[in-house]
């Protein structure tokens, strides 16, 4: 859906963007990741033509991009830009028919979602009434009510309550499944494992990562296993096992008082020769091989 081609951009004399390129596959969503100050809202200023890119290109669903693609995308930004002292209702009819959207279709479309949300009561308060959370719900619902191809969201759980946050994280599950496409750029790297089908990491202006979770999780898991043995011989047990392998101390939850080790492989052995292996020493009562997080993932490989 999205192409980005050796996209470069400078703000003086700071380079923002340098010679980025990443692809969006149709249908999916999207993680751009990043520390605060990466580049990752210059790139998406650029996709909404906000700004230009130095040099690059961008191809939307296969076509350089230009000013009627604007229609095409969806934008919900971090900082958020509703008019304080206008009516909801009034307002998000106003940006409804920015998008092209007629009055009648405007309407029809803003009152299912309003029903959806549960907000209807709200169409004639003025947004200086609202909560952040409840100001979020409406500027949710433009951004996506005229059915782009390409929705960016940028840290759109700010300010939600994990109900509300949950709520918004199904709809945008819910418009990916119907065939949207989703840019999804947050700080919450717990919403990346739960959303995201791929991800593009950004640092210091340069793309350093870019693939599937779960190609980026096989790339960078550690072949490490957590253990938990029952047995009365702890201290016996721990210095054996040392030999064999690199041992550090485990913290998971377990309602025994368990020998709780992480074992690390150094060799090919199998997860079930592993196992196997434990038996002499005790029960096994936990055995869990660590998948890195998408935390684990970003601080390794921005560290690097």
């Amino acid at each position: 859906m999205l192409k980005v081609e050796n996209v470069s951009k400078k703000y003086g004399g700071h380079v923002a963007l340098d010679a980025v390129s990443l692809q969006v596959p149709k249908g999916s969503i999207f993680g751009l990741l990043g520390p605060n100050g990466a580049g990752k809202t210059s790139l998406i200023r650029i996709i909404n033509q906000i700004t230009m890119p130095d040099s690059g290109r961008i191809l939307l669903d296969g076509e350089e991009l230009q000013q009627k693609h604007i229609s095409y995308i969806g934008y919900l930004p971090e900082e958020r830009g509703l008019y304080k002292s206008m009516r909801v209702g009034e307002q998000a009819l106003y940006l409804a028919r920015l998008k092209g959207l007629s009055k009648e279709e405007a309407t029809k479309r803003l009152y299912y979602w309003f029903d959806k949300f549960e907000i209807r009561g709200w169409w004639n308060k003025k947004i200086q009434e609202l909560s952040k959370g409840m100001a979020q719900k409406v500027q949710f619902i433009v951004t996506v009510m005229h059915q782009p191809k390409l929705l960016i969201f940028d840290e759109p759980f700010s300010g939600f309550d994990p109900v509300n946050a949950q709520l918004i994280a199904k709809e945008i599950l819910q418009l990916r499944n119907e065939g949207a496409t989703v840019i999804f750029s947050t700080h919450r790297m717990e919403s990346v494992e739960e959303m995201c089908d791929d991800i593009a990491l950004i640092h210091e202006s340069k793309k350093i990562l870019e693939g599937s979770l779960f190609e980026l999780q096989k790339q960078f898991k550690s072949n490490s296993y957590e253990i938990g043995l029952k047995t009365d011989r702890r201290d016996e047990v721990k210095e054996i096992l040392a030999t064999k392998y690199k041992i550090t101390n485990a913290d998971f939850q377990s309602m025994e008082n368990d020998l709780k080790l992480n074992l690390h492989l150094n060799g090919k052995m199998s997860s079930n020769e592993l196992f196997q292996s434990l038996l002499p020493y005790g029960e096994v009562s936990h055995f869990v091989e660590k998948i890195p997080t998408m935390n684990d993932i970003f601080m390794k490989a921005v560290s690097k």
